[in-house]
């Protein structure tokens, strides 16, 4: 057998049998064998030395082997143990079954005995510690899965946001939601970049305290933001060095994350956590993911702002036109209008006899005089040009 380093509690005061059982049988095998001589200080031995098995003899001074399994008993020590009994001492053996043991040697025995009996303990100690060990990395699989499946689910959900909301407002609440999920932290916020001043205004938070919260559509000086506004990389920082920002009054972990189109930073995204847990490279890719989206979102307001602003541009030109368009026609009717009735006149002959010549030309000019008052009144000369 190779050595191994497994221990083992040894409580027995018979020299002969302490002899063979640790010095002959069991450490030239490399097992670690520690020794107590009574119950009293088996039971400190087991808190200080934490053995992996215990052999402990039905018959010690004081205290016997089976007081020792009701202590260990009663302080829930899940350690196997192995009773030591004399040939003839089977009722014991028993009893000490009914009290926890899990084996027994009956002395005197044999060195490949003793070997045989720890060997069959141990390795059901081994069985169960590789199963505990299984449970535990299933555990913490699964545990693994649920969160990615809880971030990729929270990323999803803010790239919905970002192509179905368009109050710019009610899109911010959800990226930084989504942020301070993902990051498990405990504070959030949104800084935007404002376009004339360049600086960077509050425009959505998580969990903020009032005297942080009400500087909303304000600058929020937290310390850290205008770093990484500079650098345009990804800033974590967390315990002692972070003590000196002003944020430290939140928690003690922080991140912030540029957002950025191509390389210019139009944002920042800051989350915080209370505990000294910091933000490892997995988690600043996520946020990293969220920047992206929070790009998106405001790329998007952008171009809806400045579609809006031509519009109404376009619109407020057709309107100068066509207010212009309608004075023009009012001057050019108020000019004709008072052309048609001497016109009239003359045709009647009431201003004196006319030949058949100058009747036919004022008729003519009448009738284009006619034309042209129709013209101008009419509705297709407010309508712009190439509308139907």
């Amino acid at each position: 057998m190779n050595a191994t380093s497994e221990r083992i509690l040894l409580v027995e005061n018979d020299p002969e049998i302490d002899d063979l059982v640790a010095r002959q049988a069991l450490q030239p095998l490399g097992y670690q064998v520690q020794k107590a001589a009574d119950v009293n200080s088996a039971i400190l031995e087991a808190a200080r030395f934490a053995p992996d098995l215990v052999i402990a003899d039905l018959n010690l001074p004081g205290l016997s082997g089976k007081d020792l399994l009701v202590a260990l008993n009663s302080q829930g020590v899940q350690i196997p143990v192995i009773v030591i009994a004399r040939k003839g001492e089977e009722q014991k053996v028993i009893q000490a079954f009914r009290l926890g043991a899990g084996d027994y040697l009956l002395w005197p025995v044999r060195e490949a005995e003793v070997v045989a009996v720890v060997e069959r303990a141990l390795k059901q100690v081994r069985e169960r510690r590789a199963r505990q060990h299984l449970d535990q990395q299933l555990k913490d699989t699964n545990q693994e899965l649920q969160s990615r499946v809880r971030e990729l689910t929270t990323i999803f959900a803010v790239g919905k946001a970002v192509i179905s909301i368009t109050d710019q407002r009610v899109l911010f609440d959800k990226v930084v939601e989504g942020m301070v999920y993902v990051a498990e932290a405990d504070f959030g916020w949104l800084l935007q970049r404002e376009d004339r001043s360049r600086t960077f205004l509050l425009a959505a938070h998580r969990n903020l305290p009032p005297a942080w919260a009400k500087k909303m559509g304000q600058p929020l000086d937290d310390g850290i933001s205008s770093l990484v506004a500079l650098s345009g990389e990804t800033l974590a920082i967390n315990g002692e060095p972070l003590e000196r920002f002003k944020v430290a009054s939140l928690g003690k972990s922080a991140v912030v994350v540029p957002v950025k189109i191509q390389q210019e930073v139009i944002g920042l995204l800051v989350v915080v956590r209370k505990a000294d847990r910091p933000f490892d490279k997995n988690m600043q890719s996520l946020l990293e993911a969220v920047a992206d989206y929070a790009s998106v979102s405001l790329v998007n307001t952008r171009l809806f702002r400045a579609i809006q602003e031509t519009a109404e541009a376009a619109k407020s030109g057709e309107q100068y036109k066509r207010e212009q368009l309608q004075a023009m026609r009012a001057e050019i009717h108020t000019v004709l209008q008072p052309v048609t009735y001497p016109l009239e006149l003359l045709l009647t002959g009431k201003m004196g006899t006319l030949s058949h010549g100058q009747k036919q030309a004022l008729k003519t000019v009448q009738d284009a005089l006619q034309r042209a008052v129709t013209l101008v009144t009419s509705e297709q000369l407010s309508r712009p040009v190439g509308k139907n």
